[in-house]
């Protein structure tokens, strides 16, 4: 061979000159360092997907060729679902109608489905009443808490204060204020970070989020509920963007009252009933404002005072809404046998991931995350704030990758573990660069 050919066969050349082998001029470009890292990424992301202990869940949900990270605001549709509804709508309902209370078992269907929430909130069985809104049972949370605080114009404690994550979904702080007014009792704003000096004689009951819907922040439930029950008031931990991304361990920290919705991370379709957690040793004094036949302890007694049912029961108000509960009871079959420990090191997993080819397919400077690095403080989502955020998510949407966007800058991307995969975060980060 000669001298020309070896050159021309060596791996890596740049280009071989005509004048050298006799043929019009050949160029082989090297791979852009970009290009390196983009074929790096992806093989990480093959490796992480094939170890992925979680990965056969994905196929227990409806889901198409698009990047779906907006589990944070509702979940994918669990394959169980349509048959069971389809069930409920015409056998149960078309064909048993009015027995099904009894025989197909709609009567007991919001302390049953409560019961299969519980483990995923680290909460033994009996605690848990499934029904209403978010909304509904923040209201029966926080009035319940300040009177079993002995709080507002009517209670002997002297406690006439409820603290509000001032940074919480609005709904929450407009449930907060009437609840206040309702009490009798002052509402006082504040960041969870001065949750402890804001704390005092005076405080009745805390309402806190256990993830932060706009950045993601975890914040830290253990310590806070002790230094709530150091001062003598009552904890409400709202669960939304935590019960089913991370262990939340209700019993385990002496949460008093808890709520969360059913439609982000556990599946249960738009508008699924919420839940109301009551600590065990609280129920026998829990007094809801919402009394309902359905709490009474005589429902078909229809008698025209109200004697509290035992238990979580109490939570109970009005005629269960049995479509979208049964239909969520079916939603949560995919978390039979799954560990939320599991669960948990894939959200942070994912999230690292996502982070880390951010940086390298995202210009410099382009977009700042909002979402703390640190895992002890860090939700199951991703929140980046960047210029002209809503166009950036339309543009994304548009190219298959679907997440969110908060007013005014804010990007939220959502980690399902449940059915995420590496290979959708790489791709996701990867639109997001070539859009930016």
């Amino acid at each position: 061979m000669s001298e020309s050919e070896v050159r021309a066969s060596e791996v890596g050349a740049s280009e071989v000159r005509a004048s050298e082998v006799g043929v019009p001029e050949l160029r082989v470009p090297e791979l852009r360092e970009s290009e390196v890292r983009v074929s790096e990424l992806r093989v990480k992301a093959e490796k992480l997907d094939s170890a992925d202990e979680l990965a056969q869940l994905r196929a227990q949900f409806v889901l198409d060729d698009t990047v779906y990270l907006d589990g944070n605001s509702l979940g994918a549709l669990p394959r169980s679902v349509p048959g069971r509804v389809e069930d409920v709508v015409r056998r149960q309902w078309g064909s048993l109608r009015i027995r099904s209370w009894d025989e197909s078992g709609w009567w007991t269907a919001p302390e049953r489905i409560g019961d299969r929430i519980a483990p995923l909130v680290g909460a033994a069985a009996g605690q848990i009443v499934v029904g209403d809104s978010t909304s509904v049972n923040v209201f029966k949370a926080v009035v319940g808490a300040v009177r079993l605080a002995g709080g507002g114009r009517e209670g002997a404690s002297g406690r006439d204060e409820i603290l509000v994550d001032a940074t919480t979904f609005p709904t929450d702080g407009y449930i907060a204020a009437s609840a206040a007014r309702l009490t009798g009792c002052t509402l006082r704003p504040v960041a969870p970070g001065e949750v402890l000096e804001a704390l005092g004689e005076r405080t009745a009951a805390v309402l806190l989020n256990h993830v932060d819907y706009r950045t993601g922040r975890l914040h830290d439930l253990p310590s806070l509920t002790a230094a709530i029950h150091q001062a003598g008031a009552l904890a409400v931990w709202d669960l939304c963007h935590s019960a089913g991304a991370l262990p939340v361990g209700l019993d385990e920290h002496g949460v008093d009252l808890a709520v969360g919705c059913t439609y982000k991370y556990l599946n249960g379709g738009p508008g699924s009933p919420a839940y109301l957690y009551v600590r065990q040793d609280h129920q026998s004094r829990f007094d809801s404002p919402l009394p309902g036949w359905n709490s009474h302890a005589d429902p078909f007694g229809m008698t025209p005072d109200f004697t509290p049912a035992p238990g979580a029961l109490r939570g109970r108000v009005g005629t269960p809404d049995i479509l979208s509960m049964l239909a969520l009871e079916a939603a949560l079959e995919v978390w039979d046998d799954v560990s939320i420990t599991a669960v948990r090191a894939k959200s942070l997993a994912l999230t690292d991931f996502f982070l880390e080819c951010v940086e390298a397919y995202v210009p410099q400077g382009a977009v700042e995350s909002v979402t703390p690095s640190a895992h002890a403080e860090r939700g199951s989502q991703v929140a980046l704030r960047c210029d002209g955020a809503g166009e950036v998510m339309r543009r994304l949407i548009e190219h298959g990758v679907i997440g969110d966007f908060r007013e005014p800058d804010v990007l939220r991307f959502g980690f399902t573990p449940l059915y995420v995969g590496f290979g959708d975060v790489e791709r996701a980060a990867r639109v997001l660069g070539e859009i930016l």
